[in-house]
C-alpha cells in the first residue's frame, strides 16, 4: 500500500515537473521569438532633394467676366412686335435685336417731313423775292426759323423711333430673350445680355502686403475650378486704392485662348508669377508632416550610416538596411504642389513623399517610385 502510495506521488511530481518545464521552455522561446523579430521594411516613395530654381507665385481666387459684357434694357415704353434675335447667337454691331410699336411715330414723322417740305418751299420763294428787292428782310428771316424749326421735328420724331429698336452697342454672344411679343414694356426692362466672349477678364483680389509685388503685364496663370487646364494672361489693371474694409487691393488681368473655355460669372483660381529665383530646395507637399512640434520630413538613410541607395530597401554598395529618419524643417514659400525649404534639408538627402503614415523614427523602409506622388508635382512651380 506505501509504495503504491509512493509511486503515484512520484508519476504526479513527474507530471507537475514536466508541464511547469515546458510552460518556461514556451514562454523563454516565445520571448525570443519576438526580441529577434524585425518587422518587413515598409514601402515608400522618395525624391531626391536638388537645388532647382524656383518660380514662386501669388495664389488668388477670383471671377471671370467677358471683356465686354452688358445686360440690354429698353429706353422708352412700348409693345413688343419683333423679337429680332435667337439664344446664344452671334449678333452684329447695331444690330437690330428688338422692334417695338411705332405705327403713330411713324405717321408723326411723315407729317412733319411734309410739315418740313413745305417750310423749304416757303423759305425758297423768301429767298428769290428778297434777291428781286421785293421781299422784306422779316419775312425772309420767318422763312428760315420756321425751316429749321421743321427740319428739328423730323429730327427729333427720327429719334423717338430709334428708340423703339433696341440694337446691339457692340459684337457679341446674345443670352436667353426675357421678354415676349405683345408685352408691354417700361425703360429699362432687361430684355437679354450681351457678352463679348472673344477676350475674357479675370477680377480678384491680393492682399495689400502683395502690393509691391504685382506690376502691370506681369503673367497670371488661370484655372477654371476643378478642369485642370490652365491659362495664361496678363494684369491689365491695377486698382491705386487698397479697400480699408478688408486690406485687399483689386487686380484685372487679360485671359489669353479662353474663347469656350471660361464662362463669365465662373470661379477660377489664379496665380501670379513673381520673378524666378535659382538654387532654392523645394519639395512636393505631400512630404511634409506638421505636429504640435513643427514641420517635418522623413528621410531615407542606411542604418550604419553608409552611402548609396537601392529599391529593394537596401544599400546598392554594401547590402545595408535603410531607416527613415524624422527630420524638422523650416518651411518657405508654396507653389503649385511644391513647398520650399529653408532649413533643416541639404542636396542630396532622399526625402519620403508617401508612405509616411505607417512609418515611425527609425523604421527600416523599402524604396518603391513605381507610384510616385510627387510626379505630378513637378513643372508647376520649378521650371
Amino acid at each position: 500500500m506505501i509504495l503504491r502510495f509512493a509511486i503515484a506521488v512520484i508519476l504526479l511530481a513527474l507530471v507537475a515537473g514536466g508541464l511547469v518545464g515546458f510552460n518556461m521552455f514556451r514562454d523563454k522561446a516565445i520571448k525570443q521569438f519576438f526580441a529577434t523579430r524585425s518587422a518587413p521594411p515598409a514601402a515608400v516613395s522618395t525624391v531626391d532633394i536638388e537645388t532647382t530654381t524656383w518660380t514662386p507665385t501669388i495664389q488668388a481666387i477670383g471671377t471671370a467676366n467677358a471683356f465686354r459684357g452688358v445686360d440690354l434694357a429698353v429706353e422708352t415704353t412700348g409693345i413688343v412686335r419683333e423679337i429680332a434675335f435667337n439664344a446664344n447667337e452671334t449678333v452684329a454691331a447695331n444690330q437690330v435685336l428688338v422692334q417695338l410699336e411705332d405705327d403713330v411715330q411713324q405717321a408723326d414723322l411723315a407729317a412733319e417731313k411734309a410739315q418740313a417740305e413745305l417750310a423749304h418751299r416757303a423759305l425758297k420763294r423768301a429767298n428769290e423775292l428778297s434777291e428781286r428787292g421785293v421781299g422784306s428782310q422779316v419775312t425772309l428771316q420767318a422763312a428760315e426759323a420756321a425751316a429749321s424749326a421743321a427740319e428739328a421735328q423730323v429730327a427729333r420724331l427720327e429719334a423717338v423711333l430709334q428708340q423703339k429698336q433696341l440694337r446691339a452697342p457692340f459684337r457679341g454672344v446674345i443670352g436667353i430673350p426675357r421678354i415676349e411679343i405683345g408685352q408691354y414694356l417700361t425703360p429699362g426692362t432687361v430684355v437679354a445680355t450681351l457678352q463679348d466672349l472673344d477676350s475674357i477678364r479675370a477680377d480678384f483680389t491680393v492682399p495689400e502686403q502683395q502690393l509691391p509685388n504685382i506690376s502691370m503685364g506681369q503673367r497670371v496663370r488661370l484655372q477654371p475650378g476643378d478642369t485642370g487646364k490652365v491659362l495664361t494672361g496678363e494684369i491689365i489693371g491695377i486698382d491705386p486704392k487698397v479697400d480699408p474694409a478688408s486690406r485687399l487691393v483689386s487686380v484685372r488681368a487679360r485671359i489669353d485662348g479662353a474663347k469656350g473655355r471660361v464662362t463669365p460669372g465662373q470661379f477660377v483660381q489664379l496665380e501670379i508669377e513673381l520673378p524666378r529665383q535659382p538654387n532654392v530646395i523645394a519639395v512636393p507637399q505631400t512630404a511634409l508632416l506638421t505636429s504640435l512640434y513643427g514641420d517635418n520630413v522623413y528621410v531615407v538613410r542606411e542604418a550604419e550610416g553608409a552611402s548609396g541607395q537601392a529599391a529593394d530597401g537596401k544599400s546598392a554598395e554594401s547590402g545595408k538596411k535603410l531607416v527613415a529618419r524624422q527630420v524638422f524643417v523650416t518651411v518657405g514659400r508654396r507653389s503649385g504642389g511644391l513647398v520650399e525649404i529653408t532649413g533643416g534639408l541639404k542636396q542630396g538627402d532622399i526625402v519620403v513623399t508617401a508612405g509616411q503614415n505607417r512609418l515611425s523614427n527609425g523604421a527600416t523602409v523599402k524604396i518603391d517610385n513605381t507610384i510616385n506622388p510627387a510626379d505630378k508635382t513637378e513643372g508647376q512651380a520649378v521650371q
